[in-house]
């Protein structure tokens, strides 16, 4: 019999506006700590060294990480030219320099290439799996890896400043699967002055901003009181990219237990994935059919009926 994890029964989002350095499995354990949670998880991972919002879901949450996964998101990054490192940020080792330096013109110019459905490389320290193995494990013990190149939805991107010659801070809105270090690795190489990923910050993760988010200092000091489980925002909030249906009090029942239920619906098609409430709490997520909800992920919040 599998042991059974201890802490409180609770659901929602924590936003927070993760600091330089620790990981996001760190931030994930010190928030379901200070919750006294006993379920937890993050929504898009960030490198130990990028800053910015990270949304963590607590319980029944979790089960709507993948439709924030899945949202688009926005980076303001600061590209170094001139550098490149072999993991494409300030971390790694230089394995190559430039003295080009092109002018703003030249950086306008070259962003447009990356703009819509592109095709993107990972960095050789990445997570990506290579015969069942981390490409990041197999890149420390010094192998090169050909990795296949994938695709990226680049919404927008765009120069926000130029602070000197060897440095310029873009703004980009992608959606699932970007590596921003790739954005400036290929920049670099497409102006022919080579460059890496020095400053990273997630301005926004679908519903979630990092300037609504916490500090870890502001989490620790509220840690396992009231104030803190005031800023838990609720589960749906995971679902506001898909359409609500409403369940009436018997096709609610059937949903919980797993079973189609009964919806009504509006602006909604056959086929069509959505997520049903009642009494305005999220039920169920799943497909449309003939005026049911036919469930694929059921939740069992606290307090409902």
């Amino acid at each position: 019999m599998g042991r059974r994890r201890k802490g409180r029964d609770i659901s929602g989002w924590l936003v927070v506006d993760k600091p330089a350095g620790p990981t996001s499995t760190t931030v994930v354990n010190k928030v379901r700590w200070a919750l006294n949670a006993n379920k937890a998880g993050h929504a898009g991972t960030l490198d130990p060294e990028a800053t910015g919002v990270l949304a963590i879901a607590l319980g029944e949450a979790t089960k709507t990480v993948p439709f924030i996964t899945d949202a688009m998101k926005a980076y303001e990054f600061t590209v170094r030219l001139g550098i490149a490192t072999n993991t494409d940020d300030a971390e790694g080792e230089v394995i190559a320099t430039s003295e080009l330096r092109p002018d703003d013109d030249a950086i306008k110019d070259a962003l447009g290439k990356f703009i819509g459905d592109i095709q993107q490389v990972p960095p050789q320290f990445s997570a990506v799996k290579i015969d069942g193995q981390r490409a990041y494990k197999l890149a420390r013990d010094g192998e090169t890896m050909e990795l296949a190149a994938r695709p990226l939805f680049v919404e927008q991107l765009l120069l926000v400043d130029r602070p000197d010659a060897d440095h310029v801070t873009l703004e980009m809105v992608c959606g699932k699967g970007g590596y921003v270090r790739s954005i400036a690795r290929d920049l670099g190489q497409a102006l022919g002055c080579l460059g890496h990923v020095r400053e990273l910050r997630r301005i926004w993760s679908g519903p979630f901003e990092a300037s609504e988010g916490l500090t870890l200092a502001q989490i620790e000091e509220m840690a396992r009181t009231d104030a803190l489980d005031a800023h838990l925002l609720p589960l749906e909030q995971g679902l506001q990219d898909l359409p609500e249906v409403k369940a009436t009090p018997e096709g609610a029942t059937r949903l919980r237990n797993g079973n189609p239920g009964m919806v009504i619906a509006h602006d909604v098609e056959y086929g069509d994935e959505v997520w049903a409430s009642f009494e305005g709490r999220a039920v169920a997520v799943g497909r449309f059919k003939a005026g049911e909800l036919h469930p694929s992920r059921v939740f069992n919040q606290p307090g409902s009926a």
